[in-house]
């Protein structure tokens, strides 16, 4: 038997991942979300290139001075349309296994696990950073198993090998991102608040960061360096108003003067396409980047416990002496 607990122990995840972070890798290898997305995109896969192989090389990839990161654009059809491939790649690792996040902060509310991982030395960062590592890593997981066909495309020819690194880049941050929302949506009761919640979530993003976006191709006349620079500025801002709205629904006590975390974040999330907008225009169209970093950061300094200095001595207990007993 002590045999078999070390063949186990030597097979395990190091430890060095910490215990949330192999709590939730471990479950979400095991869980349908994983797998049957991951056998699914290898089918869509051989079926989109199979597609590929039929069409003109002029419909697979269409050209555009555009085609940089977060341009979802290039994944519909149309004046910038990258073939069916990316159609299959963007639908299943940038849209669908993010929505698995939808299950992940339920489970821990509803059962009041929250509260006993946080009587532990796991802070509510690392609850939440271990489950958005894990549901990101499943979906570059599945986006590294489609590297196979994208080397059979290469050598076919016909591609453009600067648009594709723009489209593996847009999957690769586009699906963080998403996935931060949807963990933040799942810790709200009820599939329809969850549902509504990420809905607003998305609904900001694209109007946050298509702005700036845009504005910034319009004055380059490209995708360039600004336009990459506002795209890094949006995946920063809405990782970490995803994250921050998780982090304010674990919190254990608001006290009665202070505005409910979560409806902070909410506010912020309503707010941010304004500021990022306002950005915009102060910087003549470049720099919207300004705007959504300041609003992360908003986001991530939002909820705060007080907490008093390393320094401060604690009060001496303040516990009432019971009355001497008659001898």
């Amino acid at each position: 038997m002590q045999d078999v607990d070390e063949w186990w122990r030597e097979r395990d995840l190091p430890e060095k991942l910490g215990p949330m972070l192999s709590k939730e890798l471990r479950q979400g290898l095991r869980r349908g979300s994983f797998f049957l997305p991951f056998i699914g995109i290898q089918v869509l896969a051989v079926i989109a290139m199979v597609v590929e192989f039929q069409m003109n090389a002029d419909d697979v990839e269409k050209s555009t001075q555009y085609g940089g990161v977060l341009n979802l654009l290039m994944f519909f059809p149309g004046d910038m349309f990258s073939g069916p491939f990316w159609v299959v790649a963007g639908f299943v690792c940038l849209f669908l296994m993010p929505l698995g996040g939808l299950l992940l902060m339920g489970q821990e509310l509803e059962e009041g696990n929250h509260e006993l991982l946080l009587m532990t030395p796991l802070s509510r960062w690392k609850v939440v950073r271990g489950k958005f590592l894990v549901i990101w890593g499943i979906c570059l997981l599945t986006f590294s198993s489609l590297l196979p066909y994208a080397i059979v495309r290469y050598f076919i020819g016909g591609i453009d090998v600067t648009r594709n690194l723009a489209l593996a880049f847009t999957v690769i941050l586009g699906s963080g991102m998403f996935a931060a929302g949807a963990i933040g949506a799942s810790s709200f009761r009820g599939i329809g608040a969850r549902i509504m919640i990420l809905f607003l979530f998305v609904i900001s993003m694209l109007a946050s960061c298509g702005p700036p976006m845009m504005a910034a191709a319009a004055h380059e006349d490209k995708a360039g360096i600004w336009f990459h620079l506002n795209a890094l500025g949006g995946w920063f801002c809405f990782t970490v108003l995803g994250l921050a709205m998780a982090r304010s629904r674990i919190r254990l006590v608001v006290h009665h003067y202070e505005v409910k975390p979560s409806w902070m974040i909410v506010g912020i999330l309503i707010f941010t396409p304004f500021v990022a907008g306002m950005a915009t225009a102060v910087t003549f169209g470049y720099a919207g980047l300004l705007g959504l970093v300041a609003m992360g950061l908003v986001g991530w300094y939002a909820d705060v416990t007080p907490k008093a200095a390393s320094w401060v001595t604690a009060p001496n207990p303040n516990i009432p002496k019971p009355p001497d007993l008659p001898t």
